[in-house]
């Protein structure tokens, strides 16, 4: 094989890893929100437990993403977290979809 060539491909490879990890950063600060008087991460784990709760109690105190105790409706937070992640896994996938055909 020609060493431009492998050169190339490497290079293209980088660049593609680079853009994958700038697109997993550019998503994981758009799923962190302000809500209830806390700052919350809408990923899987929170949205889970919130589903959970909601269906014991109404509210709970919770810890939000800078470790301070926040006394949160469980419904609500669980409604604005899961419309934040559904919204934004699904701009993250379809960026996602356009860089990989680039590839």
């Amino acid at each position: 094989m020609d060493t431009n060539l492998l050169i190339s491909q490497a290079k293209a490879r980088f660049s593609h890893n680079a853009a994958k990890a700038a697109l997993q950063e550019k998503y994981n600060a758009k799923l962190i929100i302000a809500e209830q008087a806390g700052l919350w991460k809408a990923d899987k784990e929170t949205i889970n437990f919130l589903y959970h709760s909601h269906l014991i109690q109404t509210e709970i105190v919770l810890m939000d993403t800078f470790n301070n105790p926040v006394k949160v409706n469980t419904l609500e937070l669980y409604q604005k977290l899961f419309e934040v992640y559904n919204n934004v896994m699904n701009e993250w996938y379809d960026e996602y979809i356009q860089l990989e055909t680039k590839k």
